[in-house]
């Protein structure tokens, strides 16, 4: 079995607050390898971006509480970036791993020159001139679709459409060729034709590029057309992981069983009301004592004994590399999403 450039294992992030502990992530243990994509999908404040920011180091270590582990399989040997100092983490972030940030109007420095912002990041990791610099920025605008790359490096940030501003953001994450890249909601706000082109260039990239990729989106057409793998979160745990094909064909939770019922689907005819899930995410301060679901789950009357109001499930194996938290079994579970669909 390939080692995967990425393992985060039993990963814990707290932020300490007036109201009580902010438990953002619970144990969050997944793994990602070289030319794969990993979806992370939830409703917001699920944990989601949490996680992927403990990875890249880039919480204030003086004020959130991490816990586990987050290794890099490097070519020199294994990475632990949560133990890693801070210096240690800076050289890894832009080179061995980099990220896509959800808003890039906000993530470029708007007083400084598109080719400018790509060539810095490239000379903090490689020795060349304000020149060769350059020249790289430019051969990444082209690689990432910008007409007429060396003059529109000289362009600032409001001179690109919210489109092109996305590519001028994963131009710079990809150009020092990064093995690991996180793309936080790299499509929002996009119209469908430019989102359907960034998909498109980050497959493009990943195959030239063999780049591991981790995906946050709550957009689960986004997750169909572009990932291998997903890990559903829900109150700052992963509750279901499996192949993409599983996740949306043999749902193991109640939570991702409700986020499929929520969205059109062109395979289930028309006239039908889409499903919303009721209800509201719980607190992170104040979590319930059992399955954190269970307030809005429309299954929970199925587990006659009480044990969803008094015990969180684990994350079991429910069949082979799909794994789910619920303590329903794996044939109640199929049965309501047979049930489900029709």
């Amino acid at each position: 079995m390939t080692t995967p450039f990425l393992e985060v294992r039993d990963l814990h992030v707290n932020f300490p607050t007036p109201d009580g502990m902010v438990k953002a992530n619970q144990g969050i243990s997944f793994t990602v390898a070289r030319g794969e994509t990993l979806a992370i999908v939830g409703e917001s404040g699920s944990g989601k971006s949490v996680s992927t920011l403990a990875v890249m180091g880039l919480h204030n270590r003086k004020v959130a509480r991490i816990t586990g582990q987050a290794i890099l399989n490097l070519e020199g040997g294994p990475v632990d970036v949560i133990a890693a100092s801070e210096s240690e983490v800076r050289k890894l972030r832009g080179k061995q791993m980099a990220m896509i940030f959800q808003d890039p109007m906000s993530s470029l420095h708007p007083y400084y020159t598109i080719g400018d912002q790509l060539s810095e990041a490239w000379r903090l990791h490689n020795h060349g001139s304000k020149r060769d610099g350059l020249k790289r920025a430019v051969e990444m605008l082209d690689i990432v679709g910008i007409p007429g790359a060396a003059k529109r490096a000289k362009d600032y940030p409001h001179q690109f459409s919210g489109g092109m501003r996305q590519r001028a953001m994963i131009a710079m994450a990809l150009i020092n060729n990064p093995a690991l890249l996180i793309a936080d909601e790299p499509t929002t706000a996009l119209d469908v034709t430019v989102q359907s082109q960034i998909l498109q260039l980050l497959r493009d990239l990943q195959r030239d590029f063999n780049t591991a990729i981790v995906l946050i989106t709550h957009d689960l057409g986004v997750v169909a057309e572009l990932s291998d793998r997903v890990n559903v979160m829900y109150a700052g745990r992963i509750v279901e992981q499996a192949t993409i094909d599983d996740v949306f064909y043999k749902p193991m939770m109640p939570y991702t069983m409700g986020l499929l019922e929520s969205i059109p689907r062109v395979d289930r005819g028309s006239g039908g009301r889409l499903r919303a899930i009721p209800g509201q995410p719980p607190s992170l301060i104040v979590l319930p004592k059992g399955c954190s679901f269970e307030p809005r789950c429309h299954l929970k009357h199925q587990v006659v004994d009480g044990r969803c109001q008094s015990q969180l499930p684990d994350l079991e194996e429910v069949m082979p590399g799909h794994f789910g938290r619920c303590h329903l079994s794996p044939e109640a579970l199929t049965l309501a999403h047979v049930e489900g669909v029709r």
